[in-house]
């Protein structure tokens, strides 16, 4: 059983959205070598990811990445012991470009392959921390991405169980659309925490949407911000979001993005508080996806685990150490003339 290897080198490879990456992990928690070549600047002029020129993208960078991969982790090929690769969820196109170039590495360097849940490399992630400290189980792992809020509770390694999640926006996805109103840079997590360091967070008083147990809503949240902003500049509601920004003066997008952020961290705490009552036997909270990068987030939840920033977003590290935590959970190598992409598929399946 691959567990037992005394130094397991696991390529892994991440190419579900706009970030071409790979990186060389050792038994599950030593980085040797992290990748990651972004399209942020080429998606900055647009305000969002173009799925089709992200696919473009990746086909230009992938090979590149992986030669550069193994070569910082001065591992050839016979070193790797088996290929990690995100399978779902993900871009279409994005996902295909990274699997197929998996899928025939694999074959032609007889590696085992591995399918992994792109949710799941980010709970990994928090294993990667270069500590001496890692998450104990029971825990509940809080993913916040672009696309992706949840609440998950794990009993152990690759077991995971959905017992919260989003009913409409993602909340990094709320920050992005609230970003896009203030008029501030793509992507919007960054660029509203910065604006946020400069502003009120009391300033502005928004609501905190009801949403029974576990489940979140950030739609409503983005809405009010919207009103609030309308209403501050004099116009009506028909008045265009876009134009929006041109009524702001910098004094008022700094507190409209230090209220909002405090407004969605508070949400979030919340709902992360009452997990920790209803499954009181956790030992650990773990914090992941892009938006566990977020300071104000870290401040307000000083006991829970976070990634390292630099692994917070897209990168092939988390993938393969969600591998080798799979492999030693007895999950079998995926037939790489079969492996097939799924562009929605929950984390439980």
């Amino acid at each position: 059983m691959y567990g037992i290897i005394m130094a397991m080198k696991i390529l892994g490879i991440e190419t579900s959205c706009d970030e071409t990456a790979a990186a060389v992990v050792e038994n599950g928690t030593v980085i040797l070598s992290n990748v990651v070549v972004s399209q942020i600047d080429i998606f900055a002029e647009y305000g969002g990811v173009i799925p089709e020129v992200a696919a473009r993208s990746h086909l230009e960078a992938i090979m590149p990445v992986i030669n550069k991969a193994l070569d910082d982790a001065s591992c050839t090929w016979e070193d790797i012991d088996a290929i990690a690769v995100t399978h779902a969820p993900g871009l279409l196109g994005s996902l295909l470009i990274g699997t197929l170039t998996a899928r025939t590495l694999a074959i032609l360097h007889n590696k085992p392959l591995y399918a992994v849940h792109h949710l799941k490399s980010h709970v990994y992630a928090n294993w990667l921390r270069g500590d001496s400290f890692a998450p104990e189980f029971p825990l509940l792992a809080l993913v916040i991405s672009g696309g992706h809020t949840q609440i998950l509770y794990m009993r152990g390694h690759n077991q995971f169980e959905i017992v919260g999640t989003t009913h409409d926006d993602a909340v990094g996805e709320c920050f992005d659309k609230i970003a896009k109103i203030l008029g501030l840079p793509y992507p919007g997590g960054p660029s509203i925490s910065k604006a946020a360091l400069k502003g009120n967070p009391n300033k502005y008083r928004l609501p905190h949407p009801k949403v029974e147990g576990l489940d979140f809503s950030f739609s409503g949240l983005k809405t009010a911000v919207l009103r609030a902003v309308q209403k501050e500049v004099n116009v009506p509601i028909s008045y265009p979001s876009h134009k929006l920004k041109e009524l702001l003066s910098a004094e008022q997008v700094n507190d409209f993005a230090a209220s909002f952020q405090k407004t969605a961290i508070n949400i979030l705490c919340e709902k992360l508080a009452a997990a920790k009552e209803e499954y009181p036997d956790i030992q650990s909270v773990v914090i992941a996806g892009g938006v566990s990068a977020n300071k104000a987030l870290r401040d307000a939840l000083p006991d829970a685990f976070f990634p390292n920033v630099s692994l917070s977003g897209d990168n092939g590290a988390m993938v393969a150490a969600a591998c080798f935590f799979e492999i030693e959970s007895g999950v079998k190598p995926t037939d790489p003339y079969a492996l097939n992409i799924y562009p929605r598929v929950s984390i439980e399946n």
